[in-house]
């Protein structure tokens, strides 16, 4: 990759911006922590329903906002929201609190989605290395990594007692590396096609819904990638330290796993470039839907065995690494300049949908047990996953 170019800038900027946003010392005991404010398992998947509901409604006009301001000043505004969703954890003892809280999170989060892959992909273009986007991505993402290392050893140890003191003390940490995110959100560069949109806003729609009827593999990518995240991410995040817990794993050593998770993750996603080298992106999408299927059933099948607890956590969590910036790139190919945030928001709105689908059959399969949604949730990771990716033509 070239240096001294905006997208080498964006990048570096874009890695700090991921390192001190990713960081939560509560996110080894944050499911934890709803237990313990009063929540149950049905409660928690409404938290989530809640979340994916906000980006649902919020989706186009903040794709519509990044389009037009561009990325610095969306990026500046999500982060001002996210903060005050997390501050609202401090003292939050009630189920709308945390519904409040969780909906806020998710509208911070619509400032971020289509964003922050525009701004890579343009600023790539700029110096026309955008065939590298997935490596890009991967060195972003791979900061989140190196900060979760050190946030979740510290979160357990500090929370090895799930006292209520202990958890706002690590609430208040995580709101201080939110400060520093928005120090260095303003050191962001927009990319000269980036921002510039001035038409009608519902033209601007019209534009991005027929980019994605235009490729219609832009939309079968988008939901194999989604159908496999939301079961092994969204849902399997909020349990797996239940999952542990059940299977005999002390609280101290949560943070631990969630460490060293994090440093698979870390170099799974530093060496994306090597992997497409080698093995073709389409391939590593199959694979990963085939390990993200085998990971759920295992923890559903075995959820009182820590070795195989374990072991299936770690497949997770390496599928994550590596599947989304190779989605990125084959998806941001697809897609034109003018309206690339609008575009991925459209996209997003289906995921978000798809979210509350799935949140909401599963928070009545709650009822029946963990093993039960785990179960459901490697039954919609196969659906995902045996859908085609062949086919894929690049857009100019």
């Amino acid at each position: 990759m070239k240096t001294n170019t905006i997208a080498s800038h964006n990048i570096n900027v874009l890695f700090w911006v991921q390192f001190f946003g990713a960081v939560s010392f509560i996110q080894p005991v944050l499911s934890l922590f709803y237990f313990e404010r009063g929540l149950n398992e049905s409660l928690i998947l409404l938290t989530m329903f809640f979340w994916s509901f906000s980006v649902l409604i919020c989706e186009i006009p903040t794709g519509v906002f990044a389009d037009r301001f561009g990325a610095k000043v969306s990026f500046l505004t999500g982060s001002v929201i996210k903060f005050f969703s997390i501050s609202i954890l401090l003292f939050a003892d009630e189920p709308w609190m945390f519904f409040l809280s969780a909906a806020l999170n998710g509208f911070s989060v619509t400032f971020f989605s289509g964003a922050d892959e525009a701004l890579i992909y343009e600023s790539l273009k700029e110096s026309n290395e955008h065939h590298l986007m997935d490596q890009a991505m991967g060195k972003i993402i791979s900061a989140g990594f190196i900060s979760t290392i050190i946030a979740v050893i510290l979160g357990s140890i500090i929370a090895k007692d799930l006292e209520n003191e202990q958890f706002i003390l690590l609430i208040a940490l995580g709101l201080f590396f939110q400060l520093v995110e928005i120090i260095f959100i303003c050191f962001v560069k927009n990319p000269k096609h980036q921002g510039s949109y001035r038409n009608n806003p519902l033209k601007q729609v019209g534009a991005g819904i027929k980019a994605i009827r235009k490729t219609p593999l832009l939309l079968l990518m988008f939901l194999n990638v989604t159908l496999v995240f939301i079961p092994s991410g969204a849902v399997y995040e909020k349990f797996d330290q239940l999952i542990f817990h059940n299977a005999g794993l002390p609280v101290i050593f949560i943070g631990m796993f969630y460490s060293f998770a994090a440093i698979i993750g870390f170099f799974a996603s530093r060496s994306i470039g090597l992997m497409t080298k080698r093995i073709s992106r389409i391939f590593l999408m199959n694979l990963t839907g085939v390990l993200t299927v085998v990971g759920l059933l295992l923890s559903a099948l075995f959820g009182e065995t820590l070795w195989i607890v374990l072991g299936a956590f770690f497949i997770l969590r390496f599928v994550r690494a590596i599947r989304y910036p190779i989605y990125s790139q084959l998806s941001n190919d697809l897609i034109p300049s003018d309206v690339r945030a609008t575009t991925i928001s459209l996209l997003s709105i289906i995921d978000s949908g798809l979210d509350l689908i799935i949140f909401g059959f599963l928070a009545g399969v709650a009822l029946n047990g963990l093993n039960h949604i785990l179960m459901i949730c490697a039954a919609i990771a196969f659906i995902g996953t045996i859908l085609p990716l062949k086919g894929r033509t690049k857009r100019s």
